[in-house]
């Protein structure tokens, strides 16, 4: 056995989260990357026993989420979206300077066992595309020169500091804090970057809330108009659904 008994003890710990068991299982096999580096048979088997579901529901879990890694990973991952916007704003080029770069493929690990390379679908974060990630920190309005630079600079065991997180540390340390354990980093970097506060800073210039000011209305009154128009329209639907055509036109009926 690797697992050590820390982590089975914290793996029970997480179960114990949820009023349904199994709910934990997600953040139980992202603690075993953790430790492991990946999702071993091990893990697997434990995740099952503690949470008494077979093995194949959870191997299904682990192997239906791009999340979940079946071969170890390296010391850091770097995730490059290739999704539509970030593709054609560079991702796609990014990408393939850093295979290039890093002498790897897409899933693959570099010799010295430092960066793992991954194309990655949408991060939802198209208005600072392209984006990259590093153990899902984000890295906004990339280029190929400035993800060259960013690797080399994992490699060489420099400090990184996300765009708007904290400071990166490894890919297994990122997964104990997605597994709910926290590292203090929390309130390291930004939350909200510019173009996504740049709606928010509209509605402030123009005196805009979601209340809908005009007329003196309140966000109350706002939503409880809503709810009234959209229960008269569904009335008015139904009634008119009730009657048949051949009723409407004064033509026959079922009592004919």
């Amino acid at each position: 056995m690797t697992l050590s008994d820390t982590t089975i003890a914290e793996m029970r710990e997480i179960a114990a989260r949820y009023p349904q068991a199994r709910s934990g299982l997600l953040p139980m096999l992202h603690l075993v990357q953790s430790t492991e580096g990946c999702v071993t048979n091990e893990g697997v088997e434990i995740c099952a026993d503690i949470l008494n579901i077979s093995a194949a529901e959870v191997s299904g879990v682990a192997t239906f989420y791009t999340m979940y890694k079946r071969r170890p990973m390296g010391e850091h991952h770097v995730g490059v979206c290739t999704n539509t916007l970030c593709a054609v704003m560079g991702g796609d080029l990014i990408f393939e300077r850093l295979k290039g770069h890093l002498e790897v493929g897409n899933d693959e690990t570099t010799d010295d066992g430092k960066v793992t390379l991954e194309h990655i679908e949408c991060n939802a974060a198209c208005d600072y595309a392209p984006v990259m990630t590093v153990n899902w920190e984000f890295f906004d309005n990339q280029t190929p020169e400035s993800a060259i630079e960013l690797v080399d600079q994992l490699r060489a065991g420099e400090t990184v500091q996300s765009t708007r997180g904290g400071t990166i540390t490894s890919w297994r340390e990122a997964e104990r804090v997605i597994a709910g354990f926290e590292d203090g980093r929390v309130d390291e970097g930004p939350t909200a970057g510019p173009a996504s506060l740049v709606g928010l800073d509209i509605a402030k210039a123009n005196g805009w809330n979601a209340g809908g000011s005009q007329g003196g209305s309140t966000p109350a009154d706002g939503a409880a108009e809503a709810v009234q128009e959209a229960d008269t329209a569904r009335a008015e639907s139904e009634t008119v659904a009730d009657q048949s055509d051949a009723d409407v036109e004064g033509g026959g009926s079922d009592h004919d």
